[in-house]
């Protein structure tokens, strides 16, 4: 005779059972999931929302269908793909998983915590997640959603992140020992449409009657959160350099560290006060005669915020890019993997161009006017 389910469980499956949201990820009901997809999913929706990446996992399931066929596909090609969600170490890590499940797995990925950990971009939320979705296991993955939820079902009032381990703690006791995978997307499906950051909707909670902090009257407050450090401020110079038959120089960035393996406009360093000419000089990939644009480029991450300043240069149709560069034609910069910094780049330099011939083009109109 099975155990009885946990601290509720019972109920929040049966909620779950008649309220599961349709997600292109999420295997129907009865249906056994994919643990390609589950994975593929889980690295996508880190730090990102559902309707972002729904789209995004929609093209990429279509290019690459199985691990073996994104492990063989290039990882441009990946990056190129990921373009938008950010954290593009996980596109990198992505690539390196789908290449040793292929390669050294023989497409099979472990269907175990820990043999999940072992492979690259897989902290322990991701192997809980894919553990439990895709293989039922019993385990406890902990999102931002479920997290929000424990602390309202146990009113823990430790604010996050040091109340991290209690909520990962709590929320191990009410996974069953069955329907783990169930469970915790009922977890996150019940901390998006009810128990929501903002008015919590408690009238349709399947546990309203087990909550501490509804009892309590104060859930909408949990949980709460440590005051936010701000951001630190970064600058930058880079250098918009087109040669003459159309191309820009573009540079890839070291495949460790931000925006990882994409491709920029080569810049100077990124430091806590303005380059001096010094700087900006030595940082200069080409000899040109720079000229600054008017204005800035501001883009926020999230532990900084960068100032971007642009050079433009010009250079012969010959010249030869630099190590780590290359010279992509204008009309067909959409074939690289470009970060959102450097679309806003380039965006703010073709603007000062365009700029710059229509004073020009209103300036000779103007001495042939002078010259009638």
């Amino acid at each position: 005779m099975p155990k009885p389910s946990p601290a509720g469980a019972a109920g929040l499956l049966a909620w779950y059972d008649r309220h599961r949201r349709v997600l292109p990820w999420r295997a129907a009901a009865g249906e056994r999931a994919d643990p390609y997809r589950v994975w593929l999913s889980e690295i996508m929706l880190q730090q990102t929302t559902v309707a972002t990446v729904g789209p995004y996992y929609q093209a990429m399931v279509g290019r690459w269908p199985t691990v073996e066929a994104l492990a063989a596909a290039e990882l441009d090609a990946v990056l190129h793909a990921w373009q938008g969600l950010g954290y593009y170490a996980r596109a990198r890590n992505l690539h390196r998983c789908a290449g040793i499940v292929a390669g050294e797995l023989g497409g099979r990925f472990p269907n175990s915590e820990v043999g999940l950990r072992a492979l690259p971009g897989i902290g322990a939320y991701t192997a809980a997640a894919v553990a439990a979705i895709a293989f039922d296991r019993r385990a406890t993955p902990v999102d931002g959603n479920i997290e929000r939820v424990v602390a309202r079902r146990f009113r823990v009032t430790t604010p996050l992140p040091a109340a991290k381990a209690e909520l990962r703690r709590l929320a191990g006791t009410l996974t069953p020992a069955r329907r783990a995978g169930d469970h915790a997307q009922a977890l996150m499906d019940l901390g998006a449409t009810v128990c929501t950051p903002r008015a919590p909707r408690c009238p349709h909670c399947p546990w309203r009657a087990r909550c501490a902090a509804y009892k309590a009257g104060d859930a909408e407050g949990l949980p709460r959160r440590a005051a936010k450090q701000g951001r630190a401020a970064r600058h930058a110079v880079a250098f918009w350099v087109e040669r003459v038959d159309g191309s820009v120089l573009l540079r890839r960035r070291p495949e460790s560290g931000l925006l990882g393996g994409m491709m920029e406009l080569p810049s100077t360093d990124w430091t806590e006060t303005p380059p001096n000419a010094a700087a900006i000089a030595g940082a200069a990939p080409l000899k040109a005669r720079w000229r600054p644009l008017p204005g800035l480029v501001r883009h926020v991450f999230t532990h900084l915020d960068l100032s971007l300043a642009l050079r433009a240069g010009r250079v012969a149709a010959g010249t030869v890019a630099p190590a780590g560069c290359i010279w992509a034609r204008l009309d067909a910069l959409d074939a690289h993997a470009l970060a959102t910094l450097t679309k806003k780049s380039v965006g703010h330099a073709l603007q000062a161009r365009a700029g710059a011939l229509s004073r020009g083009r209103r300036g000779a109109a103007g001495a042939r006017d002078r010259s009638a």
